[in-house]
């Protein structure tokens, strides 16, 4: 078995911007695990806001990530690989999902039958809608017809009620609102309320993760559930936000992998909290890496491939609003569509 990597620039349709940033593409990493004629693929899609980033998911690879020569299964792998890593949870979000897709074609398996999940019908992701250019919104609110259900980015200080104003001319679809740390208190209690009647079914991280107490003051009073982004990073995090969060969003990306993320499912539903099952802007590889867990939460926001012209990969589908993955999936189900050098 070897490993290899490869840098990739994806694009998006529109510039994507949320409270604190916007950009037109991301730079990615793709891991592979090569095995004779098996490849495992996974995706770092690494964000600033966790201090990661694609040089430094470089810098550890091209450093060296050794193999061990023997090992008893896919876990025992994971064991073996995860503290190379530098805790950098993107990274080991890439090498987990790359050891899944290998270790389920060796098996001859999806991964979804390995876990045991159930993916026979999956819930609808939203689509989102990000913070941008005004003059844009009618054509982002064009492209998200096919979806029954918006994430719309708010957190602008000066546009929030606007923009669902003009969303609202448009289409009655629930709206799920994240502020990405954006709001105060002020602007949050009223939004909450102002947003309660425009059929919004929740708002998702109002204020920076190190203002708990606010958030919970917010949900004494908000007719809407909070949810937790960048307040629930991993398994750790979730028992300190209980009572303060009503439920939370787990991305792969964050948490460092499908193991990972399936610990934070357990606990959350152990709590007796909401989760939802949410993504950076990344390719097929990271969706579809994600997917195969979609069956065991409340609320999916899987878009980010639906927001990029250039994914290279083909993985879940889409068949009326809701996430799709076949019956015939072996190991995560991923086609490679692009033969650019590197890619594989």
């Amino acid at each position: 078995m070897k490993i290899k990597f490869s840098t990739y620039r994806i694009k998006l349709n529109h510039s994507f911007g949320i409270s604190r940033s916007s950009h037109d593409y991301y730079d990615i990493v793709y891991f592979y695990l090569v095995d004779e004629n098996i490849v495992g693929r996974g995706e770092a899609a690494p964000s600033n806001r966790y201090n990661e980033s694609t040089d430094y998911i470089l810098s550890v690879l091209k450093n060296g990530v050794s193999l061990p020569e023997n090992f008893e299964d896919n876990k025992d792998l994971w064991r073996r690989i995860k503290p190379q890593l530098m805790g950098i949870h993107a990274l080991e979000a890439a090498v987990n999902m790359a050891i899944w897709d290998w270790w389920g074609q060796k098996e001859n398996k999806a991964v979804y039958d390995i876990l045991n999940l159930d993916v026979r019908t999956l819930p609808r992701t939203s689509y989102t809608i990000a913070i941008g250019d005004m003059k844009e919104l009618d054509e982002k609110i064009e492209l998200s017809s096919p979806y029954s259900i918006l994430k719309v980015k708010l957190g602008t200080q000066k546009n929030d009620k606007e923009i669902i104003r003009k969303i609202r001319l448009k289409t009655d679809k629930v709206i799920r609102v994240d502020a990405n740390e954006g709001w105060d208190f002020d602007m949050a209690k009223e939004m909450s309320y102002w947003l309660a009647d425009r059929n919004v079914e929740f708002i998702e991280q109002p204020f920076s993760a190190n203002n708990l107490k606010d958030t919970a003051s917010l949900r004494g009073i908000s007719p809407l559930p909070l949810y937790a982004d960048e307040n629930s990073i991993s398994s750790t995090d979730i028992s300190g936000i209980k009572g303060v969060f009503d439920g939370i969003n787990i991305k792969l990306m964050k948490c460092g992998g499908i193991d990972e993320a399936l610990m934070m499912i357990n606990i959350a539903k152990s709590l007796q909290m909401k989760i939802m099952l949410g993504c950076m802007i990344e390719s097929s590889v990271g969706i579809t890496a994600a997917a195969q867990l979609a069956g065991e939460v409340d609320a999916v926001d899987l878009d980010g491939n639906l927001l990029i012209n250039n994914d290279p990969y083909t993985g879940v589908t889409i068949v009326d609003g809701r996430l799709k993955l076949s019956s015939k999936n072996i190991g995560m189900g991923l086609s490679l569509i692009d033969q650019r050098e590197g890619l594989l």
